[in-house]
């Protein structure tokens, strides 16, 4: 599709920014050498035998191995683009990119040029049109997985079924289902949960006699799903149980590293050791968010010491489209004398996602030169007239390759005017750029075990809480009700009546007759035990009867073990 080129063209265009690697910076001088000796090394080996040095004998032509080496390098050469050191960069003088890449690569910068950049339209996150977050003053939208928002939307408060069961090769599943009317058309909107992800859809029913059973819906979300057998919720509060899980992705708090870089600062050191704030950089902070006192302070501290001042006296704290946000800044946080590496500093933006880089003087950021596992995306902000009437703000973005894209698009030319636009452009920016984050390897693992944990507690009580609505909560409930054990729980029950029958009866016995076992007396016990049996049975198929269609739905049963189809439709039918 159109979509996957763009995506795979994307791809490409990241990948040029991995480097060489091993073999190091390779010039244009350098290549056009090379290339002159791949060339020379052709023409000797398209001579005759007399005009070639002679190769070893019983080994391959060594001619032929250089030029299939010089091959290689062109070959890398067309995919691949090495950098050079900051350091030589900043010595051949400016002006300066924002951003440069690192020697190394494994990060990609948005080209503002580049119309084929995924935009959040395109993105794995989006924001639904009439969702639940509307675009912001100047249009720009905040991105976010419209499946988490879909329950509470569609479902919660509106007459719907919910369903599940538990498979072996993709464990607990969760269903959804609500039947729909739109200008006279006939829907079904359906809701999978699994392990892995959650799967949202309408269906339409044009042209159905019927509707399709539980296994059938499920099997038209997932092809996996095959010949399951799902058991409907019976608990008035399970609604609210199903939005709290979908919604567990859904972060209203987020905390940002703020970062002062001066002129011809190109290290962690250098970045971390300062401390004054020019009226630029305060001019810039002033425009995030309030200055805000951190003792006894009630929002969203971020991880910041409210209690006992060890984080600093003060912060940047705002409120921005019902989210609140606290900045880490730099120049805030505490300062160590003779620690180089400022810990009590980076222990805070260094556990950041996302962190914005505020460049006074045209100087270039490299997005490794902060070591974290934590840092995975910068916006990289330089100022031009600062503190006048004519302010302007240079932007540009880099994050590791394995981000995705997040919009807002940066315009062309990526200058913006100091003001609330320019405000809530950034502030939009920071927001998509955590949650595009946690789609990258290392945060989608951490988040896969999370869901994987929560939908299994979600299953777990859903299953209690359906069993106690039935009346079968309790060890002894699901025993009378033929829960665990089944034929087998019944012989062991009809044995013990047995026993403490021929006990009471062996004991009447001796009182009248002083000792001895009448012949009659083992047919009588086996009478009585048939007698237990038979209404241990009795119990027990009156139970089905009330559990909702008797021996008609055990035909059903019968019929649904060869297939998903029609007896998983008896059984929603009975629910």
């Amino acid at each position: 599709t159109a979509q996957h080129s763009t995506a795979q063209a994307e791809m490409l265009r990241r990948k040029r920014s991995v480097s060489f690697g091993g073999f190091g910076w390779i010039d244009k001088s350098t290549l056009a050498s090379l290339r002159a000796r791949k060339q020379e090394l052709l023409t000797i080996s398209n001579a005759s035998v007399g005009e070639r040095p002679p190769s070893p004998p019983r080994t391959a032509p060594p001619t032929m191995k250089s030029a299939e080496f010089f091959d290689m390098l062109e070959r890398m050469q067309d995919d691949y683009i090495p950098y050079p050191r900051i350091e030589e960069i900043v010595e051949k003088g400016g002006p300066y990119s924002l951003v440069i890449l690192p020697q190394f690569g494994g990060y990609w910068i948005e080209d503002a040029e580049n119309v084929g950049t995924p935009t959040s339209s395109d993105s794995s996150y989006y924001e639904e049109e009439d969702g639940g977050l509307s675009p912001g003053t100047f249009g720009y939208k905040l991105e976010c997985n419209g499946t988490v928002r879909a329950y509470r939307k569609h479902f919660l408060g509106k007459e719907h079924l919910n369903f599940y069961c538990t498979t072996n090769s993709l464990g607990n599943l969760i269903l959804s289902l609500k039947y729909e009317e739109a200008e006279g058309q006939e829907y079904l909107r359906i809701i999978l949960r699994s392990r892995t992800k959650t799967l949202h859809d309408r269906i339409s029913l044009a042209g159905l006699s019927k509707l399709p059973s539980v296994p059938q819906i499920a099997k038209l979300l997932c092809d996996d799903v095959t010949g399951l057998k799902f058991y409907p919720v019976l608990y008035p509060r399970a609604s609210q149980l199903i939005v709290t899980y979908d919604e567990h992705e859904v972060n209203n708090t987020f905390k940002f590293g703020v970062i002062y870089q001066k002129f011809g600062q190109i290290s962690e050191e250098d970045l971390f050791g300062n401390n004054e704030e020019s009226p630029a950089f305060t001019e810039f902070l002033n425009l995030l968010g309030d200055k805000i006192e951190l003792l006894d302070f009630k929002g969203f501290r971020g991880g910041l010491d409210v209690a006992h001042g060890q984080t600093g006296t003060d912060s940047v704290y705002t409120v921005f489209r019902e989210k609140e946000i606290m900045f880490h800044v730099s120049t805030k946080l505490p300062y160590t004398e003779g620690d180089p590496q400022q810990l009590q500093r980076k222990r805070h933006i260094g556990n950041d996602i996302v962190a914005a880089i505020f460049q006074e003087e045209n100087t270039p950021f490299v997005p490794d030169m902060i070591a974290s596992n934590f840092l995975h995306a910068y916006i990289v902000v330089q100022v031009e007239n600062a503190c006048t009437d004519h302010t302007t703000y240079k932007v540009s973005v880099t994050a590791r390759e394995d981000v995705p894209s997040f919009g807002p698009p940066l315009p062309n030319p990526a200058v913006f005017k100091k003001g609330p636009e320019f405000r809530e452009f950034l502030l939009t920016k920071l927001i998509n750029a955590e949650n595009a984050c946690y789609k990258s390897d290392k945060f989608a693992r951490l988040e896969g075990r999370t869901r994987a944990a929560l939908l299994d507690n979600l299953h777990d009580e859903l299953h209690r809480q359906t069993q106690a609505m039935l009346g079968l909560g309790s060890d002894d409930d699901k025993m009378e009700n033929g829960s665990h054990g089944g034929l087998l729980e019944s012989f062991k029950r009809a044995m013990r009546v047995r026993s403490h029958s021929m006990e009471t009866m062996v004991g009447a016995h001796k009182k009248q007759h002083g000792g001895g076992v009448p012949g009659s007396l083992s047919g009588v016990i086996s009478q009585s035990s048939t007698e237990c049996t038979k209404s241990t049975f009795t119990v027990r198929e009156g139970e089905r009867h009330r559990g909702g269609g008797g021996r008609e739905w055990e035909r059903k049963r019968g019929r649904r073990k060869g297939g998903c189809g029609r007896g998983a439709e008896g059984e929603a039918d009975a629910e």
